[in-house]
């Protein structure tokens, strides 16, 4: 798929940096703003560090909007202010970065609302696809989107989408993306399956039968012969692999 959780957490790192160099413009009433002059100093040594560790990073233009604090805020003082990212967000789409106090008379810790575009090819829809029909090359063309217009992950490559199952109907326009698509299956419900059932040290196959239709990576129930239910991942040639 479009990239591994790795170059997505690089590509993060990158947001994070990218988003703390709007922060000396930041609506704070100018009491606070006057006594943190080093603000601009630090994001820019951020994000100098950040740049120069972004070899290999995706291949995105980023846009960072940066809103504004409650302008009814009176914030105290503050010598050093520290960004950081509330527990559970993440810098992509609309999110909101923290800004705490760590080096004041008051500490303090606000919120500040952002919003994270990152531009990138992908595959556009060119027309309506019903639910259950085979993507077919024809069926997108290649666009500039925001990846982060929507949390599912982005299916960037067309050798990752033609031949797959639309999950839902699709409309023209839309960007293809991981939770619209599902792999094909490769046996119905009620069909006879070779399983392979690993333990320690050996393997042995079996016939069974399907409780369900199967896809390549699903998890599926088998009833064997001797009545007994396993349960296994389909592999590529739509065998069973369990695990005892």
């Amino acid at each position: 798929m479009p990239h591994s959780p790795f170059r997505r957490q690089r590509a993060a790192t990158w947001l994070a940096w990218a988003c703390l160099a709007g922060l000396a413009a930041l609506a704070v009433p100018a009491r606070a703003q006057e006594q943190t002059p080093e603000l601009g100093a630090i994001t820019q040594r951020w994000l100098d560090a950040a740049l120069a560790q972004d070899q290999g990073a995706l291949p995105l233009r980023m846009e960072v909007s940066v809103g504004q604090l409650d302008p009814r805020l009176r914030l105290a003082p503050c010598a050093r202010v520290e960004p950081h990212l509330p527990a559970g967000a993440r810098l992509w789409g609309r999110t909101r970065l923290g800004l705490r106090c760590v080096e004041g008379a008051v500490r303090w810790n606000v919120y500040l609302p952002i919003t994270v575009k990152a531009f990138g090819p992908a595959w556009v829809l060119a027309g309506g696809v019903a639910a259950g029909a085979v993507l077919k090359e024809g069926d997108a063309i290649e666009s500039e989107v925001d990846w982060a217009a929507e949390s599912a992950a982005i299916v960037a490559r067309p050798e990752a989408w033609v031949g797959l199952i639309a999950a839902r109907p699709l409309q023209a326009g839309q960007a293809l993306r991981q939770n619209m698509l599902r792999a094909p299956d490769l046996f119905q419900s009620g069909a006879s399956v070779r399983v392979v059932v690993q333990g320690q040290g050996y393997a042995v196959t079996a016939s069974g039968q399907a409780l369900s239709a199967g896809a390549q990576g699903q998890n599926v129930r088998v009833r064997m012969s001797n009545g007994r239910f396993v349960s296994g991942i389909v592999q590529e040639d739509g065998t069973i692999e369990a695990t005892l």
